[in-house]
């Protein structure tokens, strides 16, 4: 796993810095609020993939960050982020809270609504982008958890800020292990820390049913008959009351399990240690038996057919 990015120095530089932040996350304005202006700019920026995670290391001095509704009308790819502090300190600002964040401390926030960083001198971040459906929490918690500081020396925060660390070591050494697994741990620890940190009032009636639910989905991803009925009757609801559950989420019982398959399906079809194995292998190990059908939602969810995606990624990995 290689990373790119590197030292960028000089007005000119940052200008390039500012626009490859903006590239790698989502459109930004990002501005130097430097005494000196930004002629003696030092900004790192190095970003690396692990699964459905991009994990980037960004650095500078004394800079804003906004996300404007501007630049969400430009391009809203419903991401959310997580950022350890490395070194200095930062701010993060959004729906009306303020998270003031020392080295070890993190915060969640979401790019599909307006936020500020505010970064008075020299730092490092640590940031974790993925698309909102990964984090493990209901869409009613995220706008109560975002731009809370979790402390990096108590609570759930003690266990997951040295995870998080050594994480961002593993990747800077190239040690890091790739297997899906430790992408489904990253995501696990995230989605506890971010839920511990919900006001009580803010967690929707059936929160842990859900979770519970979407938890068994993913452990019944091999089943072919695995439908709402069947996840219902396990978890002794009413298939009515399960889909409100799910349409409270903004998804439908049937249309999650698809989305999850379709998630396992194409992690699987970019880890090299199952290169070996035919594109009806990798559906049927998820539940979709007919490969046929499985390539049309494929290309239809991700503009790309299965054999096309693995022959990219396969690239990419070898250039």
């Amino acid at each position: 796993m290689r990373l790119g990015g590197g030292p960028a120095r000089d007005d000119g530089q940052f200008e390039h810095w500012r626009q490859a932040v903006s590239t790698a996350f989502v459109p930004l304005a990002v501005v130097s609020t430097a005494e000196d202006g930004p002629g003696h700019f030092t900004g790192t920026l190095r970003t690396t993939a692990l699964g459905g995670l991009q994990l980037s290391e960004v650095g500078g001095h004394a800079i804003d960050v906004r996300r404007t509704r501007t630049s969400i009308k430009r391009s809203d790819p419903g991401l959310v982020k997580v950022g350890l502090q490395l070194s200095g300190s930062g701010v993060i600002v959004q729906d009306d809270r303020e998270a003031v964040l020392g080295p070890g401390d993190f915060a969640v926030y979401d790019t599909s609504k307006p936020y500020d960083l505010h970064f008075a001198g020299d730092f490092s971040m640590f940031v974790l982008m993925f698309p909102r459906e990964l984090l493990r929490i209901a869409s009613r918690e995220l706008g109560t958890v975002s731009a809370r500081r979790i402390h990096g020396s108590t609570g759930m925060g003690a266990l997951v800020s040295p995870f998080l660390t050594n994480l961002h070591h593993s990747v800077v050494t190239g040690t890091m292990p790739t297997t899906p697994l430790v992408e489904d741990a990253v995501l696990d620890l995230l989605s506890a820390a971010v839920q511990s940190e919900a006001p009580a009032d803010a967690i929707a009636p059936g929160a842990s049913l859900l979770l519970r639910v979407k938890s068994f989905i993913d452990a019944q991803l091999h089943d072919p008959t695995l439908d709402t009925a069947t996840v219902a009757s396990h978890h002794h609801v009413s298939t009515r009351h399960l889909q409100k559950m799910f349409e409270a989420d903004g998804h439908t019982v049937a249309g999650w399990i698809r989305h999850r398959r379709l998630e396992k399906c194409r992690r699987d079809l970019k880890d090299v240690r199952f290169r070996g194995d035919s594109i009806g292998t990798v559906c049927a190990r998820y539940g979709l038996v007919n490969s046929s059908h499985f390539s049309r939602l494929f290309k239809e969810t991700y503009g790309v057919s299965p054999r096309a995606f693995r022959e990219q990624e396969l690239l990419s990995i070898t250039a």
